[in-house]
């Protein structure tokens, strides 16, 4: 199960818990006890929370006026859901540091990137300033990337593994930065390029 249905049935559960006060069943001894709905839900946030400030400490701890790929926006691959999707809230504290954001996903609209933005983390142009002309919808993963100094990959499309990423690498700002947030991509062919890549369960990371 993904994290962000996780959330999901942890958030309807969590609602159900308390509003009829239901007390889960117990464990035997042996078992150590499944962290609870809440627990899960901040667990994922911390999780977003700490690969937004990956990308930004990776990135000489600033990443003001920087332009920043970001691949993928539904919450998984093979679909246009953007509900709970764990890309908008890494995008939202993105724009809160100020960066240039040039998002693709094959499926996702800007007018549901917009209203998911709004709904899920209140970003607007009210809350965070020339908001809609920092967030960019790229019409291909080569014009996201053209010029950036990083990519993100925030869902897991089968066809991010496909792309030509000497191509990739060769229209972006250097050094070029890959955080791989689902760790789909060849971390060994990328740096062959001569990316900086850092992808979520990677020995490079352990730091995490």
């Amino acid at each position: 199960m993904s994290g962000e249905v996780l959330i999901r049935r942890s958030n309807d559960l969590f609602i159900q818990t308390q509003t009829q006060s239901l007390t889960p069943p117990s464990l035997p001894p042996s078992l150590p006890p499944s962290p609870s709905p809440k627990q899960v839900i901040k667990m994922n946030d911390y999780q977003k929370s700490r690969f937004s400030s990956l990308i930004v400490s990776r990135m000489f701890n600033t990443v003001t006026g920087k332009k920043i790929a970001i691949f993928g926006f539904a919450f998984k691959k093979d679909t246009g859901d953007t509900r709970e999707t764990a890309s908008v809230f890494v995008c939202r504290n993105l724009l809160e540091e100020r960066a240039q954001l040039h998002v693709f996903d094959p499926k996702v609209t800007r007018e549901q990137m917009m209203l998911e933005f709004e709904y899920s983390t209140n970003t607007t142009e009210a809350t965070v300033p020339e908001f809609k002309e920092l967030v960019v919808t790229s019409p291909c993963p080569y014009e996201a990337a053209k010029g950036a100094h990083a990519i993100a990959v925030l869902t897991e499309w089968d066809e991010f593994k496909e792309y030509d990423y000497q191509r990739i690498y060769d229209s972006m700002a250097k050094p070029a930065f890959i955080f791989d947030g689902r760790n789909i991509l060849d971390e060994k062919m990328l740096r062959s390029i001569g990316f900086e890549n850092y992808a979520i369960g990677k020995p490079r990371t352990k730091e995490w």
